[in-house]
């Protein structure tokens, strides 16, 4: 099993855009029971992917609770950066 954040990383570079809340979504199953395992601490990591130039923001919406939702996707360099490091599939 890969590290949390690695998961996360390698999840971006199978789908065309995705949210922190996307992410949690289709990760829950595996890493549900991680400590680092909540929407603030994967939206961190997120940011931090995003300022590191691993992930690029793509769009936001608002959801139903008024509260933004940022979709972020991994470019083609991120896409060969993260597949380069992290060999394992999710």
């Amino acid at each position: 099993m890969l590290p949390l954040n690695y998961a996360m990383l390698k999840y971006y570079t199978h789908v065309d855009e995705a949210s922190v809340d996307d992410v949690i979504s289709a990760l829950k199953d595996k890493y549900g029971n991680f400590k680092a395992f909540s929407k603030d601490k994967m939206t961190e990591a997120v940011m931090t992917a995003e300022k590191n130039g691993l992930l690029e923001e793509t769009r936001y919406e608002y959801d139903k609770n008024h509260k933004v939702r940022i979709y972020y996707h991994a470019n083609d360099d991120g896409t060969r950066i993260i597949n380069s490091y992290i060999k394992q599939d999710i």
